[in-house]
């Protein structure tokens, strides 16, 4: 048995259940989860804003933990055998099939029909399928990798690591490029550290509160702004004294807000890219207010707008790779963490909902 939260419906409080585990299956393994991520797409959980989502259901995408039970054979994307004991996180991506249209033709496995996801398309019925528990049900096929670090430093990245080098990687950052990021939460603050690593010779950030952007600040950003002390009229001003009047090179959007998509069109120049990851589940429609011009804010600045949703296993492997290098990881160990048990992810949710909190992560082990 095991113990988990569970959200049982959009817009009702997590609950804590008391889960059977499974009969394992051939090549599949029982996780004992140490910590597991609260993150935006998790507020949208609760918020009923995901469309497919099998309620109710255990979140946690991203987690890291210990192998209890293995059963079969678990490799790693080396062919080293995985046994018990060992520390392994694993891509949240399940099931992408790797014979559609999709994995085969187009490359974007993030759009494969059969891709499933654990803590967000798995459902309770599916077993103990998310890491918000004290076990977790590996199933055949999960693509585990090794943690050999301290879990908190793993995921000081978390979920929000892969995804912004998915964003980076889109927006095809030169050297010497001035980026704006939109959003300083985790994956913006993830995006100003990893532009920098792929060269951008400044970072600006737009962000709140000032808990967050001091983070983004010691993240490398070069000048950062609160959205919430200035109209968007000063927010232009502010991105052109800071890029020669030009705008910004390359603009990332992880605000969650869809007005910012607008201004990310608006701050960044002429001939420039603008990649959009902070729409991951359904914010709605862009607020008439905004006064969104096709041909003024993209056709005739000749932007180049990139969409961006989630990440595959490319992704959460190098971004593993990073966070677990001595030297490439320490912009990272300033990020703060914060413990929530299973019994207090209700608060954890609000705290992340208000921006209170720059990562909150859940320990099922504490009381």
């Amino acid at each position: 048995m095991a113990l988990a939260a569970v959200i049982p419906k959009p817009h009702a409080p997590v609950e804590i259940c008391e889960l059977s585990l499974p009969e394992l299956e051939e090549n599949s393994a029982i996780l004992e989860v140490e910590l597991s991520e609260v993150c935006g797409t998790d507020v949208y959980l609760q918020q009923g804003r995901l469309d497919g989502v099998p309620y109710p259901l255990i979140p946690g995408h991203v987690s890291v933990g210990q192998l209890s039970k293995v059963r079969g054979k678990l490799l790693d994307i080396q062919g080293t055998k995985l046994i018990e004991g060992d520390r392994v996180t694993f891509l949240d991506v399940h099931r992408t099939c790797n014979a559609c249209w999709f994995c085969l033709v187009a490359k974007a496995t993030t759009r494969c029909p059969s891709r499933k996801v654990y803590g967000i398309t798995y459902g309770l019925e599916d077993g103990p399928s998310g890491g918000w528990a004290e076990q977790l049900y590996l199933k055949p096929e999960t693509r585990c990798i090794r943690v050999e670090m301290e879990p908190e430093k793993f995921m000081a990245g978390g979920c929000a690591l892969p995804t912004a080098l998915h964003a980076v990687e889109r927006g095809e950052i030169r050297l010497g490029d001035y980026v704006l990021v939109l959003g300083s939460g985790p994956v913006g603050i993830s995006s100003i550290i990893l532009a920098l690593m792929s060269g951008a010779l400044r970072v600006l950030c737009i962000g709140a509160p000032d808990l967050r952007l001091e983070a983004a600040r010691q993240a490398g950003a070069f000048a950062t702004l609160n959205f919430e002390s200035c109209s968007t009229t000063e927010r232009h001003s502010w991105v052109k004294e800071n890029t020669f009047g030009r705008g910004a090179d390359v603009t990332i959007e992880a605000t969650g807000s869809p007005d910012a998509v607008v201004e990310a069109f608006r701050y960044t120049r002429d001939a420039g890219r603008v990649v959009v990851v902070g729409q991951y589940t359904d914010h709605g429609p862009v607020n008439s207010e905004s006064a969104f011009n096709p041909h003024l804010d993209v056709n005739k600045k000749h932007l180049d707008v990139r969409g961006c949703w989630g990440s595959d296993f490319s992704h959460f492997f190098r971004g593993a790779q990073i966070i677990s290098d001595p030297v490439r990881s320490t912009p990272w160990q300033a990020m703060q963490l914060r413990r929530y048990g299973l019994s207090s992810v209700n608060e954890a949710l609000g705290e992340v909902a208000a921006g209170r909190v720059l990562k909150a992560i859940v320990d099922p082990r504490m009381k």
